[in-house]
């Protein structure tokens, strides 16, 4: 007698950044199955949407989950604005359902009345995936300092357990 295995939802979070973009896929209940950075020079908007359409053939998702770059309180800039939509767009194109989130909605996930950094964040996802992310947490930023690189692989993690959350 052949046992029928659930289909769980595998969910691809992108979260773009100056450098490129940030993804982690996440599958089954709270599997971590890739995640990384992919870093883009030149015309960013399209070199990051060829790796985008690579990671979706690769992967095959079943949700794409964003942060909403035109609701209240994002500071996205325009080239960002632009590059979700025209992800949102190759998402939609390759039959993979959009979801989008604002960046206060994911941190309501995590801190209750939706106060916390960035930092801390990532710190409880460190503790929450430590094989995965634990070596990858960046230091403290420092007010003069650069947001490090890393923290988009922590704010695409966040994005993904926020878009499993509603998906259940």
């Amino acid at each position: 007698m052949s046992q029928i295995h659930p289909k769980y939802l595998r969910i691809l979070a992108i979260a773009p950044s100056t450098r490129g973009f940030g993804f982690a896929v996440l599958e089954e209940e709270e599997t971590l199955v890739d995640w990384g950075v992919k870093s883009v020079e030149g015309d960013k908007n399209t070199r990051c949407l060829a790796k985008l359409k690579e990671i979706i053939a690769h992967y095959g998702p079943d949700v794409m989950v964003l942060q909403d770059p035109s609701r209240k309180g994002s500071r996205c800039s325009a080239r960002i604005r632009t590059l979700t939509r025209r992800m949102i767009a190759l998402g939609s194109s390759h039959k993979v359902s959009v979801k989008l989130f604002s960046r206060d909605e994911v941190r309501q996930t995590y801190f209750t009345g939706g106060a916390g950094t960035k930092h801390a964040l990532a710190e409880i996802l460190a503790k929450r995936f430590p094989a995965e992310l634990g070596f990858r947490l960046p230091p403290k930023r420092r007010p003069w300092m650069s947001e490090d690189y890393r923290m988009a692989i922590f704010d695409a993690v966040a994005l993904a357990l926020a878009g499993q959350r509603s998906i259940e």
